[in-house]
């Protein structure tokens, strides 16, 4: 996940360095007043939104399948601690029924 996350940084700081070169050099418009750099981070944003999701596709897929083992082996840990905790209980309550 640290990968994707990473390459989608790269992603979106090279988008930022051409927004900001197209909107300096003319290419692109301005901001309005001083809402300049707002603009710029803005325009990045939607730039490399679609770029990420055609060009990380792969990396976003294997991610995915991370978090998702992940998630499996949490709840399987889960339901073994549940199985040993009432597993437990059911010994202690047996224990105090024929003492």
């Amino acid at each position: 996940m640290l990968r994707y996350t990473l390459m989608r940084l790269g992603i979106f700081v090279g988008c930022l360095v051409v927004v900001w070169g197209a909107v300096y050099s003319g290419i692109a418009p301005r901001g309005l007043g001083s809402s300049n750099g707002l603009w710029i981070v803005a325009l990045a944003l939607i730039v490399s939104a679609p770029i990420s999701l055609v060009a990380l596709r792969k990396e976003r897929d294997r991610a995915s399948v991370q978090v998702a083992q992940r998630v499996d082996r949490m709840k399987a840990n889960l339901d073994a601690n549940r199985s040993q905790e009432d597993g437990a209980d059911d010994g202690a309550r047996a224990q105090g029924q024929t003492s």
